[in-house]
């Protein structure tokens, strides 16, 4: 698995995490200010955890599932149950096959999740190589300037806007899933510096995604 690909699917993962945990909210009937609430956070903090934003810490994830009470899917991974039995006992060489514990993680193109995703993924691949190297930002202001300098179309206000952001470097205005940072990505410049291999081995996991990916090999303990 590349490190993108890795990426990728790291991504969808987080989230349809946070997409369940909107659901479970909403399921036990929470106003997003009572939610917040009684987490202790506010409500812009909630926000970001629902929509599966990267931002926020752990901890502020383990509380959001503690308040909604699924926090002892925990257990499995704090405690001890996940650890390797000890070489020469009996478990390890047992040749018995465990019970798989499978997620499955897939994009849904008919609401629009595998879109989505893939302007997400592409995104943060760019930042990613323009924190690596920083003189590639030259490369994508002179690709807005040339947009910029043809004729007045629907998405002149976003490339002016963009301007903005490539100048201070403001790459969290575009990883969001609020819908103005949807609307920045379609009118994005950032792409233009993301060498073909990598948008095309991107391509090639969403397109994956949309079929859905099974991540086994997580074996409960006997």
């Amino acid at each position: 698995m590349t490190d993108t690909t890795a990426a990728v699917l790291e991504r969808q993962l987080l989230l349809q995490f946070g997409d369940r945990l909107r659901r479970l909210r909403k399921a036990r009937k929470l106003g997003t200010v009572q939610m917040a609430q009684q987490v202790g956070i506010s409500r812009t903090t909630l926000a970001a955890v629902e929509a599966g934003d990267p931002g926020p810490s752990l901890g502020t994830y383990l509380r959001v599932m503690s308040a909604l009470g699924v926090s002892g899917e925990l257990a499995l991974l704090a405690g001890d149950a996940l650890q390797a039995a000890p070489a020469e006992s009996a478990a390890a060489r047992s040749r018995r096959a465990r019970p798989i514990v499978q997620v499955s993680i897939t994009a849904d193109a008919a609401r629009h999740d595998a879109q989505d995703l893939q302007s997400l993924a592409l995104h943060e691949e760019a930042v990613r190589l323009l924190r690596e190297q920083p003189e590639l930002v030259d490369q994508a202001q002179a690709t807005l300037e040339r947009w910029l300098g043809g004729r007045v179309s629907s998405t002149t206000s976003l490339w002016q806007e963009w301007r903005g952001i490539l100048e201070r470097r403001s790459w969290r205005r575009v990883l969001g899933r609020t819908r103005r940072a949807q609307e920045l990505r379609q009118a994005s410049p950032l792409i233009t510096v993301l060498p073909a291999k990598v948008r095309e081995r991107i391509l090639a996991d969403i397109s994956q995604l949309k079929k859905g990916v099974m991540l086994g090999a997580i074996s409960k303990p006997d």
